[in-house]
């Protein structure tokens, strides 16, 4: 294949996240989507028409028998992302798993060694991590204009009380931290680096699962952060990097769909906006140009072990009810 020749994608189950990845997908010259995989063959056939994919499989084994998919976004319930990530790389597959990859640090860390045996890249599936006003708010913190960093605040919540949902669900892992407080996780070690010591607490629902978890994660150079995410609590979704000097308040961090930047400092505020784009079109552009060697891909082993490893330590704290050290 030559560098400027589109990559071609398949996608492993037809969950709903895939109606976000999906159009970008179609819109990018750097992405063709050629095949989805469903367990259910009618289901493949109507998914593929309804999203004008041309080819329909019936087992997720029959697409990774297709030699001209060359990389796949994996949708799957949680506990299936490793397995079927490792099982995507020894069938030659470069692997998009959308997030989280696991809460288990050592399923992690046998996937991207699955990646390096087979020579193929592997990354989770953060698609904000992809947009501009992310890499703004790294870029504003590193220039200090608020600072030293003293504290990283965020919430992801929503309400959700269906029981048949997957992500209420604990025979796939689900739950708030892993639905959506993994964001809060990742969003502090963006701005923090690694965590050295954390505490939880969680509100399990009937559903087994946390329906509310909290946590405090102590960083070095004494940063602290703190967060809230919640499958029960109303729709919510804030970061803010706090310094010395002033803070760096984000009202849509996540699915930045209205990117803007507030800088409060001085008893002032300033906007700091930023050109919405698809953040799904481009983690899988960023997976696509490191596929034909144009780009390094923007996530890798070391920021998807160390997001497993604090999302499993949260969930200890909580379990044994004192702080975990990492």
């Amino acid at each position: 294949m030559g560098v400027g020749a589109a990559v071609k994608w398949g996608i492993l189950s037809t969950a709903n996240i895939n109606r976000k990845v999906i159009p970008g997908a179609h819109a990018s010259e750097k992405v063709e989507l050629i095949a989805v995989g469903s367990r259910d063959p009618r289901r493949a056939k109507e998914y593929a028409r309804e999203w004008e994919i041309d080819r329909a499989y019936g087992s997720y084994e029959a697409l990774l028998e297709d030699a001209e998919v060359e990389a796949v976004y994996i949708s799957l319930p949680n506990a299936l992302h490793c397995e079927w990530s490792i099982r995507a790389l020894e069938a030659g597959k470069h692997v998009l798993c959308e997030k989280p990859m696991s809460r288990h640090v050592g399923d992690v860390e046998a996937a991207f060694d699955a990646a390096e045996k087979a020579q193929r890249i592997l990354m989770e599936a953060f698609m904000y991590r992809h947009n501009p006003q992310t890499e703004r708010l790294r870029q504003l913190v590193d220039e200090g204009v608020i600072g030293d960093l003293r504290l990283v605040r965020s919430c992801f919540s929503f309400s959700l009380y269906d029981a048949e949902n997957i992500r209420l669900r604990t025979e796939v892992e689900g739950g708030s931290l892993m639905d959506v407080g993994c964001y809060c996780v990742n969003g502090s070690r963006l701005l923090a680096g690694e965590p050295e010591e954390v505490y939880g607490q969680q509100f399990v629902g009937p559903s087994g699962t946390d329906w509310v978890f909290t946590g405090t994660m102590s960083f070095p150079d004494d940063v602290v952060a703190q967060f809230d995410c919640g499958t029960a609590l109303p729709e919510r979704d804030e970061l803010e990097a706090i310094g010395r000097d002033g803070s760096l308040f984000l009202d849509d961090p996540w699915h930045c769909v209205e990117p803007v930047i507030e800088l409060r400092r001085d008893g002032g505020m300033e906007r700091i906006e930023v050109e919405p784009t698809d953040s799904y079109r481009l983690e899988i552009e960023n997976l696509s140009d490191a596929i034909r060697g144009a780009t390094d891909p923007l996530l890798g082993r070391e920021d998807a072990v160390g997001q497993a490893r604090a999302i499993d330590a949260l969930y200890r704290s909580a379990a044994s009810g004192a702080a975990v050290s990492l």
